[in-house]
């Protein structure tokens, strides 16, 4: 490995995982997160897969969000967008987190919040967005409605515990070309995209217009290993690459702006005046 200058990573998981891997001693070359520039998990995360995933779950199942209950299971950057596109299409949007300041995001942002004990009892729709694993269990599916649609935003396949649901169901069709009715205890389940990630594996995922964001990162983040010899572990960009990332899709959408003028600096920089 000495060759390897660094690597760039895109997504939550990623970073997640090589944060892991620092902590254990087992990363040998720097990382730079890209995943934590705001113009990648605020937007990309946040207006992405809040359209995308949405898209997905549409395109699978063909069914009207409007007073639907959708249970969006997981409230991080992914989550509130998805929570947030869901309401927007008349859904009553309930919130299970397991992080005590999310679900108070959550709750004072106007949804529902409850254990998923609870909410099985109510959803009609699933849609997991942790970075976890079976977050969707064979307890919840036990408890689950019968029509009950399952999809997952967040990560890997393993969110919903298909390996489980499909040894314990009677019974498993294909009824459309990206949605599986698994018959469990005489009701019906549906699950999207094989549990893969919906908003790919049924739609197209992020417009190119968000992606733009997250790969000028990439380039950015890359350049600036070259430039820099960072030690072997993970890293941010400055914020100062990021307000320009900012700054060019502004342009690029033809928005302009207001600049601080010489005597806010200043003020900005000290702590005598106006106090």
């Amino acid at each position: 490995m000495p060759s390897i200058i660094g690597g760039t990573e895109e997504t939550t998981t990623g970073v997640i995982r090589l944060r892991a891997m620092e902590h254990d001693k087992a990363l040998k070359y720097p990382v730079i997160a890209v995943n934590d520039n705001k113009t990648k998990h605020l937007v990309d995360n946040y207006y992405g897969t809040g359209q995308s995933a949405i898209d997905g779950i549409i395109r699978a199942t063909n069914i009207l969000l409007a007073g639907k209950t959708f249970i969006v299971v997981g409230y991080g950057s992914c989550g509130k967008g998805v929570a947030l596109r869901a309401k927007g299409l008349g859904a009553e949007v309930i919130v299970t987190e397991t992080h005590p300041f999310s679900a108070l995001q959550a709750k004072l942002d106007g949804y529902r919040v409850m254990p998923m004990a609870e909410a099985v009892k109510e959803g009609d729709i699933y849609c997991t967005v942790t970075g976890d694993k079976h977050v969707l269990n064979m307890t919840h599916f036990a408890a689950m409605k019968d029509g009950a649609i399952l999809a997952n935003a967040g990560h890997f396949d393993i969110e919903i515990d298909l390996a489980g649901l499909t040894k314990a169901s009677s019974a498993k069709r294909r009824i459309r070309p990206f949605l599986d009715e698994f018959t469990l205890n005489g009701k019906r389940l549906y699950v999207c995209a094989e549990g893969r990630l919906v908003n790919l594996a049924a739609a197209e995922g992020h417009p190119s217009a968000v992606m733009s964001l997250s790969f000028c990162g990439q380039a950015l983040a890359a350049e600036y290993l070259a430039k820099h010899k960072l030690s072997p572990a993970v890293h941010t960009l400055p914020v100062a690459v990021d307000d320009d990332i900012a700054r060019i899709a502004l342009k690029a959408m033809g928005v302009r702006i207001d600049t601080l003028t010489a005597e806010q600096k200043k003020y900005l920089d000290s702590w005598e005046e106006g106090t």
